[in-house]
């Protein structure tokens, strides 16, 4: 079993660009680390939850959609804390900002816990890793996985907004690049990450310090990935975009599907992967997903066969 550790909360998000920054909200099921788990499960991987969830309606919501999605919850814990909420501003092309309401909720207030032995592979990342104190918690999570040889995977998924200290999380970061075998980062993470660098001399040196491969999703331009000497790219498929909320994370959770599928879950099976195949997997499950309102990820039947 996969386990993906972080964030579950509710994206309100507007039904509207056209009625400008009052237009009326809707409710989202969402969360990065959330989201990764659903893509899973949808994709038939499975995979188990590791994050704290309120037992407010919101939270049973959340709950549900999980079970629904295929994804095992005995690593949930649940609290009385109120849902963790994100606030999702969208622009005219479909990207997205956020503001986070997360002071007193559930989602920060995550518990150690112990992986279970049929766990094969741990995948953090977003306010999981920002959050305190669970996101202590998942870094300890993380360097202990590596230390029992579990396959890792890290997708900062930075929101700027939410890091008090820029310069501080950045060292902390790099801090856990040794213990991680897949790095899933975008451009914008990349560039935030490594102001003062290029991209693609950031996305090596991360690389050199530890993870077998590192992911790049740029938007429209597709995905990249340096795992041997040489990146690889793909194109991103075209499709009408409603907005871009969860296309990265379905990214991420359709990359660890493609290597659970192939055998690939083990950090010396990346540098020789067939990475077009599987980015193409991926960029073809994040395209279905930006077409449609909210983080909805697609189900193994709306994906071709073989990927």
């Amino acid at each position: 079993m996969i386990v993906i550790g972080g964030e579950a909360l509710v994206d309100l998000v507007p039904a509207s660009t056209a009625d400008g920054p009052l237009a009326p909200l809707h409710p989202r099921l969402g969360g990065g680390p959330y989201n990764v788990a659903i893509t899973l499960g949808r994709q038939g991987v499975p995979v188990g939850f590791h994050g704290r969830i309120s037992t407010d309606p919101l939270g049973e919501a959340l709950l549900d959609r999980l079970t629904e999605s295929a994804v095992d919850t005995e690593l949930v814990q649940r609290g009385p804390e109120p849902t963790t909420l994100a606030v999702v501003g969208l622009a005219a092309d479909g990207g997205a900002r956020y503001s986070f309401h997360t002071r007193d909720t559930a989602a920060p207030l995550v518990r150690p816990a112990e992986l279970p032995a049929h766990c094969t592979a741990l995948c953090l990342g977003t306010l999981g890793l920002v959050l305190e104190p669970g996101a202590t918690v998942y870094e300890q999570a993380l360097f202990r996985a590596a230390e029992q040889g579990r396959f890792t995977a890290l997708d900062p998924n930075v929101r700027a907004g939410m890091i008090a200290d820029p310069d501080a999380y950045r060292a902390r970061f790099e801090s856990w690049l040794p213990a991680v075998d897949l790095l899933k980062l975008s451009e914008e993470d990349a560039r935030w990450l490594s102001p003062d660098e290029p991209v693609v001399d950031a996305v090596r040196r991360w690389r050199d310090a530890g993870p077998r491969a590192v992911v790049l999703t740029r938007g429209g331009d597709g995905l990249l990935v340096l795992a041997g000497e040489e990146p690889v790219s793909v194109p991103a498929p075209a499709t009408a975009v409603a907005d871009t909320i969860g296309a990265g994370d379905t990214v991420q959770g359709s990359l660890l599907a493609w290597l659970h599928r192939e055998g690939a879950l083990d950090a010396d099976a990346l540098t020789g992967l067939d990475w077009h195949r599987a980015l193409r997997h991926a960029a073809a499950a994040a395209a279905i997903t930006v077409s449609r309102p909210g983080a909805e990820p697609p189900w193994s039947a709306e994906l071709a066969p073989g990927g």
